[in-house]
Formats: structure tokens, C-alpha cells, sequence
């Protein structure tokens, strides 16, 4: 009885604490290589108030989690990030635009620089769709829906 005590603990425990697999660009570029999935990409900012409501409220739904880890790639992409990123053949970097300030060159690509952002991509990097605001977890669970089709 103890052990099936325990077990049910666990399980519990670790469904309420479920975390979306997020990679970098490059991981999962090199994941898509041998398992090919469409890659959700999250463009937000530090500074993003919604980006941040989005992030403690659709991305920690369970069905989300579940079918962002099952059926695609995530990638949580700061589009102030100053980091060099190789993509697609491509190296992109960031752009100052000021003292303080800037893009990256990525983030120009995929998003029209309206925070937050989700872009979906098919394996072969075509964009399926874009999304450039709030988005709650049952609309996404839809968009997601069609995108792994």
C-alpha cells in the first residue's frame, strides 16, 4: 500500500510539474536531421509584459506542454538576444541600434518585430504560420493542431 502510495505521489508530482523541452536553434535544427517536426518558435522580449503573461499562462498548460514536447520543436528565441545564431546555413547576428538597444537579425526574419511572437515552421523552414499576440492555450492547442498536419 505504501508503494502504491508513492507511485501515485510521483506521478502526480511530476505531471503538475511537466516543463516544455525548449532547445536552441541549433539543437534543434540537429534533432530535425534524424526526427523531422515543425519548429515552434516563441519570439519575445525581457521587457514584454504579455510575452510574460504568455510564458505563466499558455506555456504551462499540460495538453501545451504535451504537444509541444510530442510533435515539434520549441524554441524560446529573446529577440534582443546578442548571441550569434547559425540557422539554416545562415549565421545571424545582432544589430545595435543604439546604446542600449537592438535586434536580431533572426527576430527581423520571423517576426515583424510585434512582441510576442509565435512562428511555426515546417521542417523544410517554410513559415506555416505566425501569430503576433497573446495566444491561450486553447487557441494554440488549434494552431497547433493544424500545423503537424
Amino acid at each position: 500500500m505504501k508503494k502504491l502510495l508513492i507511485i501515485i505521489v510521483i506521478l502526480f508530482v511530476n505531471q503538475n510539474f511537466a516543463q516544455i523541452n525548449t532547445h536552441t536553434f541549433e539543437e534543434a535544427e540537429k534533432l530535425s536531421v534524424e526526427n523531422p517536426k515543425p519548429f515552434v518558435i516563441f519570439i519575445h522580449t525581457n521587457w514584454c509584459k504579455i510575452c510574460k503573461m504568455m510564458e505563466n499562462s499558455t506555456f504551462k498548460n499540460k495538453d501545451v506542454i504535451q504537444n509541444l514536447n510530442q510533435n515539434f520543436y520549441f524554441i524560446s528565441f529573446n529577440a534582443e538576444d546578442k548571441k550569434e545564431i547559425k540557422f539554416h546555413k545562415n549565421t545571424f547576428k545582432f544589430k545595435p541600434k543604439g546604446t542600449d538597444s537592438g535586434i536580431h537579425e533572426l527576430a527581423e526574419l520571423l517576426s515583424n518585430q510585434t512582441y510576442p511572437t509565435i512562428t511555426i515552421l515546417h521542417p523544410d523552414y517554410s513559415i506555416v504560420t505566425q501569430i503576433e499576440s497573446f495566444v491561450n492555450a486553447k487557441t494554440l492547442l488549434k494552431v497547433l493542431e493544424k500545423a503537424k498536419n
